[in-house]
């Protein structure tokens, strides 16, 4: 397995340009099968998950061709579903839980799929009811053999309806809108996530032919169409990796401008890390953070401890918890980490604890961190990547920390960043892939 070699302490500096969006890549190439029409994906990146999935489109018999390093198209024209069965599908779709999005596109037009129990993140249990339940209030019908662990489903009766989803969960809106835009009649999505890839998603289907308003709200309504035709689309910039970029700036008292942000999707990004003490400077789409010596977080008004917790959106995302943790171990003050949507992404601080951090673990989703001002640098030690957001934060305090860190099971990282070391170290870091 794949390593990481970081020597830590030296200052980046240059220009840094983010990679297209994976959480909306996902999204994006499982609607490609809701057509027999060419659409052309741009600004993908070059990252395991995507091409993972990629690969998987190409299996069904779709046309793949790749017109640049960034942009695909796509060509469902001839869908093999006999692939469903497969032994190679039933292994690859457990691999990836983007995989479970090609459910709504399945059922909408071919109105039958199966599907493996996916795989993805070790972050605790990451349900999929939300999925299945707007699903089947469509009227698909749902069978599980636990035998070879198997969902499949029946749609051969796709009709629109009110529902009020159980939870705001990107993947599972987007599986249900997915569905019911060929569905019959009007469907009324209440308490659906609007997160602007969820709004990509959206403007993307509505120029292919879907009929779907309400976007950016909770509360959209999609009425159902006979065919949809093919378009163009080009994905947003990674807002995660812009806040690990911002964090990493800070933590290595570094210099860098991010490129093309598109600065009106970020959200509540900016404004935390600002409340972690971090200086920015937006200039036009981009974002400067001029290297800083200390940072320190701001406490609430009444002069409590600063809580940073992550919420659907427009909350702050969860993904970005992680780095923001990261980033208290050096500040000065102290922060309430509290990461509510799942209970196992806090267990890495054991290694920025032996790192030489303050950190008190309260419970699976709560963490106190003590700030050290810098008085201590972080040090150098050897230790694995237990998920994508979890590397990436361990890689960011591995950049600032003194001496040499090792970083195991790097294909965690590469799942979700593109070529991070190459583009790191054109930064003047020293990142060695083992």
């Amino acid at each position: 397995m794949d390593a990481f070699s970081i020597k830590g302490g030296k200052r980046l500096q240059g220009e840094i340009v983010p990679q297209g969006a994976k959480n909306e890549a996902l999204q994006i190439l499982c609607a490609t099968l809701l057509t027999d029409q060419p659409v052309t994906i741009s600004n993908l990146p070059d990252i395991r998950d995507v091409n993972f999935l990629i690969e998987i489109i190409g299996d069904f018999g779709v046309k793949v061709q790749r017109l640049s390093s960034d942009t695909v198209r796509f060509q469902a024209d001839d869908v093999n579903l006999d692939y469903l069965q497969s032994p190679v599908y039933s292994e690859k779709g457990r691999k990836l839980r983007g995989s479970v999005m090609i459910l709504g596109p399945l059922l909408a037009r071919f109105k039958k799929a199966s599907l493996p129990k996916p795989g993805g993140d070790k972050i605790g249990r990451r349900r999929l009811d939300t999925h299945f339940i707007g699903l089947q209030n469509l009227g698909a019908r749902f069978d599980y053999d636990s035998g070879d662990q198997y969902f499949h489903i029946d749609a051969s009766q796709l009709e629109g309806c009110y529902m009020l989803l159980d939870e705001a969960s990107v993947t599972g809106t987007a599986n249900v809108v997915m569905a019911a835009v060929l569905a019959k009649g009007t469907t009324t999505l209440y308490n659906a996530a609007c997160e602007p890839y969820l709004q990509q998603l959206c403007k993307m289907l509505n120029r292919m032919g879907a009929k779907i308003s309400g976007i950016g709200s909770n509360l959209l309504t999609i009425e159902g169409v006979e065919k949809l035709g093919g378009t163009e689309h080009r994905l947003l910039p990674d807002m995660i990796e812009i806040g690990s970029f911002i964090a990493l700036a800070a933590m290595t008292q570094s210099e860098i401008t991010i490129k093309d942000v598109s600065y009106p999707d970020l959200g509540l990004i900016p404004a935390v890390f600002r409340r972690m003490g971090v200086q920015m400077e937006r200039r036009g789409d981009d974002i400067f953070i001029p290297a800083q010596d200390h940072h320190e977080i701001e406490n609430f008004l009444d002069g409590s401890i600063m809580t940073v917790a992550d919420a659907p959106w427009p909350g702050f995302t969860p993904d970005l918890l992680s780095v923001v943790l990261v980033l208290a171990t050096q500040a000065k003050g102290s922060v309430l980490i509290h990461q509510k949507m799942f209970e196992s992404r806090l267990f890495f601080v054991d290694k920025l604890i032996e790192m030489g951090a303050q950190i008190i673990l309260c419970d699976p989703h709560r963490a106190t961190v003590i700030g050290m001002d810098r008085k201590q640098a972080l040090r150098g030690i050897e230790m694995t990547s237990p998920d994508i957001r979890a590397g990436v934060a361990l890689l960011i305090a591995a950049l600032s920390a003194k001496g040499t860190s090792v970083i195991h099971n790097i294909h965690q990282i590469d799942r979700g960043y593109q070529f991070i070391d190459k583009r790191l170290n054109a930064l003047g870091a020293d990142i060695r892939r083992l």
